[in-house]
């Protein structure tokens, strides 16, 4: 009787919940449709935008390039002019040696030039020779240093050169000229290679080059130049 009453006394122990499986289905709603196609235009639209403004940049830029190297980037030939030659020098004498040498003569020329640089960037040039000939034969040379020409300006400077008649002898007409007086013709020839810097961006490589004639008229006591005719060419 005691276990009866015992085990009536324990309580009863509830029963389990039930258990139901989530169910999940592949069908969007179609809210989240909706959101899914705004998004992908967005994207869309986004990707379209950054590919426009690519193209249209590298476009302008290309443009921008092409009409600052048709204005303001266009490379002008540099000019090279002889403002003046004078004498500033002359020396000549008769031999003894008829048969060698019977007359030789020296005359000290100052030339004026001048390096004109039409363009927007500098030009700089490197060191460069002026060469003299008298009857087909060099008979001086002077030495041009080397220089920088700021944009739209030009530059000057001074060439001083000795040129020897040596073979002067070889020519009864000159001989009489410088010692009896006359014209004596004479002939040079420069040329300097140099570099036109656009800010660094755009570049040339340029040569000028310059042929002069040179007229000098030979009195008894002085030599002076008579008439000097250069051209310029740029190649």
């Amino acid at each position: 009787m005691a276990e009866e009453a015992k085990d009536q006394a324990r309580p009863l122990s509830h029963p389990s919940p039930s258990i139901h499986p989530t169910v999940t289905s592949d069908v969007e709603s179609p809210s989240t449709q909706s959101l899914r196609r705004h998004r992908h235009r967005r994207r869309r639209r986004f990707c379209l935008c950054c590919c426009g403004c690519f193209v249209t940049t590298v476009v302008l830029v290309g443009l921008t390039f092409l009409i600052l190297s048709l204005t303001l980037f266009k490379v002008k030939d540099p000019t090279l002019t002889t403002n003046s030659i004078i004498i500033t020098g002359f020396a000549a004498e008769l031999s003894n040696n008829v048969s060698n040498r019977p007359f030789s003569a020296n005359v000290t020329l100052l030339a004026d030039i001048s390096v004109k640089n039409p363009n927007v960037a500098s030009f700089r040039f490197r060191d460069s020779d002026t060469d003299f000939y008298f009857q087909g034969e060099t008979v001086g040379v002077a030495h041009v240093p080397e220089g920088r020409v700021g944009a739209d300006r030009t530059a000057r400077m001074n060439v001083s050169v000795d040129v020897l008649f040596d073979r002067a002898a070889a020519e009864p007409n000159v001989t009489e000229s410088f010692v009896f007086g006359g014209d004596v013709e004479l002939t040079s020839y420069t040329d300097i290679f140099g570099r036109v810097n656009a800010f660094g961006i755009y570049k040339k490589d340029l040569e000028v080059v310059m042929n002069c004639s040179i007229t000098l008229a030979v009195s008894v006591s002085a030599v002076v130049t008579k008439n000097t005719a250069c051209v310029s060419t740029v190649k």
